[in-house]
């Protein structure tokens, strides 16, 4: 818990540098937020000089139109540093890859930007894989027609890329989505988020992963942890690790440190998404049978978190993405 509540400091620490140095140019501190997190569960130490010349070579490299002129390109730039070397250069390799993802039918916009940053990762890209994740995609709204949209964009990109066929682990996402409502959790875009996250398992059964989520639902109820649906996917990534009172209280603890902080806690939502994401990535770090698994799980879910956000609360990146060149 020592090395959590350190993680908490570093991300206060990243947060309080972007906020000075950024106030006039984000127009919600929740995105700054995000931004502090992907250093603090990637691992990757944070240089304030170089964020900021990594944000202003996207915002020069990039057409007038483009979404990536606004604010949202700080969230990329932290994407882009925290997995590379060489931020700029991959920048034009990023660009190619969303070129790709448009022309295998996916819309323009923030969430074809954060399924690119998915394929900018593989090491084993293909030329075929958009059209594949546009496949996959495909598959996914002819289960769920309503509730599948451009949200969905990141994680079809993600199940493309995972070896075996595309079809049984469409099957594999409904049942799980199916036992879910079941048992007690309600139909909606969360549950199916959670369902994509509960098919990156590999180690347990479909039943055995039905019944943490459910054991965790009650006990984070118990500690008195509000489990709105937007919530499905931290109780998702929990029942990788384990599924007892001890790990939600740890959630809990992290979650009102972050809450008593001046600058969050008006955020208490996002809190506790971000006490998960700091917790989890604390438990990958000490187990090298989960790493393989889980990081990949983590990465994803903190896109999505990232994609969705940038979409509702920026005004400019909203009004922009349809315009995007």
């Amino acid at each position: 818990m020592e090395d959590v509540m350190s993680k908490v400091k570093e991300y206060r620490e990243i947060y309080s540098q972007l906020k000075k140095r950024l106030r006039w140019k984000v127009s919600d501190s929740r995105s700054l937020m995000m931004v502090a997190s992907l250093y603090v569960t990637n691992e990757r130490a944070f240089d304030l000089d170089r964020f900021v010349e990594i944000s202003d070579y996207i915002k020069n490299e990039v057409g007038a139109f483009s979404t990536l002129k606004h604010e949202i390109r700080f969230t990329f730039a932290a994407m882009l540093d925290t997995r590379c070397e060489t931020p700029e250069a991959k920048f034009h390799e990023f660009l190619v890859l969303y070129d790709s993802l448009v022309e295998a039918g996916f819309s323009r916009g923030t969430f074809t930007y954060i399924a690119a940053m998915t394929l900018l990762s593989n090491d084993d890209y293909s030329t075929d894989l958009p059209n594949h994740a546009m496949k996959v995609y495909k598959e996914m709204r002819a289960q769920h027609f309503f509730l599948t949209g451009h949200s969905d964009y990141p994680f079809a990109t993600l199940l493309a890329q995972r070896e075996g066929n595309q079809s049984e682990l469409i099957n594999k996402i409904e049942g799980f989505y199916t036992k879910l409502n079941d048992s007690g959790f309600r139909k909606g875009n969360d549950l199916q988020s959670m369902s994509h996250i509960l098919s990156l398992h590999d180690e347990a059964s479909q039943d055995e992963l039905v019944s943490r989520c459910n054991y965790l639902f009650d006990i984070m109820k118990q500690a008195g942890i509000k489990t709105k649906a937007m919530f499905y996917p931290q109780i998702a990534l929990l029942s990788f690790v384990n599924a007892d009172l001890n790990l939600v209280n740890q959630v809990k603890d992290v979650w009102e440190e972050l809450n008593s902080e001046k600058h969050f806690k008006w955020h208490k939502d996002l809190n506790l998404m971000m006490a998960v994401n700091l917790l989890i990535s604390d438990k990958i770090e000490n187990s090298t049978v989960m790493q393989a698994s889980l990081s990949t799980a983590i990465e994803t879910l903190i896109q999505a978190q990232q994609a969705t956000m940038i979409a509702t609360i920026s005004t400019v990146s909203v009004t922009t993405a349809g315009g995007d060149s």
